[in-house]
């Protein structure tokens, strides 16, 4: 039974009984009129946006994937989409929450915002607390994005955007200037993890009869519960290689194998990888390794 609830920006608004009007791709939250009776423990959940949180005057903790952190007064963090959440309010005096998309950051903060500000990719992100300077820096960019978000205009959006990528470009400077996603990516990148980890499944299920093949970037999203854009950007800056090298380079291994240890025709296994076409099958294998299934499994 899965109990880990999947969630939009416009399902926390339901599940916190906002009034919802449209969906939502930007928000900004003063915490306390959202969690009015304190202690408050969330469920476990897995969100497709990005959160910034920033306490000026409170205390709790906050868990993504296996790792549980404690947060205080002046306290800035950020979680991004993908991973397994949770979180425990135990005081919240003053406190924001911004939620947004990827889709909202693209248009309206940066077109290359995950190369501009590499940090977003992060998946360990414990939180900063900061002095009363440096804080005070934060608290007026987020409390000039509340203001605009609460007075709709032609131009909303876009004021919204250049707010925020003023506050991007203030966490870069003080938390993140030198964050390198390879390396990241090496050591302990869960996304990349599952990612592998489901390949893994997949490659392993080759030999079963009636295997279906997964092989868009758009199957592994979806089983991961990401944006296919999102998966690519995290695959890519992490480990050097797209999610789409990855799957493919996987899928000629599992059809090399095939071809080389089973009298399975190079019809019967292109079906098996989704091709209805062997020529097609035939020419994406080419493309990889330089042969055709046929003369592969001759040479081999």
């Amino acid at each position: 039974m899965d109990l880990i609830v999947h969630h939009n920006i416009s399902d926390l608004y339901r599940s916190l009984n906002l009034p919802l009007e449209q969906e939502l791709d930007f928000t900004i939250h003063f915490l306390p009129d959202l969690h009015q009776k304190l202690p408050f423990k969330s469920p476990v959940f897995r969100a497709d946006y990005f959160s910034f949180v920033f306490v000026k005057d409170g205390k709790g903790s906050y868990t993504i994937d296996d790792n549980t952190y404690p947060f205080e007064s002046r306290t800035v963090y950020f979680t991004n989409p993908g991973h397994i959440k949770a979180f425990e309010i135990i005081q919240s005096r003053d406190a924001y929450i911004i939620t947004l998309t990827e889709t909202f950051l693209m248009e309206n903060v940066h077109p290359e915002i995950f190369k501009e500000f590499p940090f977003l990719l992060a998946e360990t992100v414990p939180p900063k607390t900061l002095d009363q300077e440096v804080y005070s820096e934060f608290e007026l960019l987020y409390t000039q994005i509340f203001k605009e978000f609460r007075n709709p205009g032609k131009y909303q959006k876009k004021v919204l955007g250049n707010l925020f990528v003023v506050l991007l470009l203030k966490i870069k400077a003080y938390f993140w200037q030198d964050y390198n996603p390879i390396e990241e990516g090496d050591r302990n990148s869960q996304i990349v993890k599952s990612f592998k980890r489901l390949l893994e499944q997949q490659f392993n299920g080759l030999l079963n009869t009636g295997f279906e093949y997964t092989h868009t970037v758009q199957d592994y999203a979806n089983e991961l519960n990401l944006h296919p854009n999102y998966l690519n950007t995290v695959i890519k800056s992490k480990t050097g290689k797209s999610a789409h090298q990855w799957i493919a380079e996987r899928l000629i291994s599992g059809a090399k194998s095939l071809l080389k240890n089973t009298s399975l025709t190079v019809k019967e296994i292109s079906i098996r990888f989704g091709y209805s076409e062997p020529n097609h099958f035939s020419r994406f294998f080419k493309n990889y390794s330089g042969q055709t299934p046929s003369t592969y499994r001759k040479n081999s």
